[in-house]
């Protein structure tokens, strides 16, 4: 694979025709992935702010955020296997970041697994620091989340 560290990523809104490609990444990134009526509702849903990241037309990572009063919530954000460790999470959740403040959040809030220590370490170098834990948040698995928030 070539480096991809500088290419452009294109950012573009959710749409339906992306819900099957996301489903393929859902399987292989989580043991409780979102269904298709989970992405249709992102869609569908005017306070949820969803994006998908291509490289050279292709999805390659995809997360979005739900504006609450003026705290941004992130319901996902997830990179492809393939691309992970090249810096797309971090160059999608800067995009998240510039877009909340854009639509007026004073903050970011988001919930990751105890376990994800790339994940937490990532957020942490973008500003987030822990708020709290909240136990056995996945229900599949029974691990708990820790809660991370970041003023913006």
């Amino acid at each position: 694979m070539p480096p991809i560290k500088h290419t452009p990523l294109r950012i573009l809104p959710l749409a339906a025709d992306h819900i099957p490609d996301l489903m393929i990444m859902e399987q292989e990134a989580y043991p409780d992935p979102w269904t298709h009526g989970m992405f249709r509702q992102e869609i569908e849903n005017g306070a949820a702010y969803f994006y998908v990241a291509t490289l050279r037309n292709r999805i390659i990572g995809y997360g979005g955020f739900w504006l609450l009063l003026d705290e941004a919530h992130v319901t996902k954000i997830t990179v492809s296997r393939l691309y992970r460790r090249h810096g797309i999470g971090a160059r999608l959740m800067r995009y998240l970041l510039r877009r909340a403040k854009i639509l007026g959040a004073s903050s970011m809030r988001l919930e990751v697994r105890e376990s994800n220590e790339p994940a937490r370490h990532l957020y942490e170098q973008l500003g987030f620091e822990d708020a709290g834990i909240r136990r056995g948040y996945y229900t599949k698995t029974g691990e708990s989340a820790v809660v991370m928030m970041k003023r913006i």
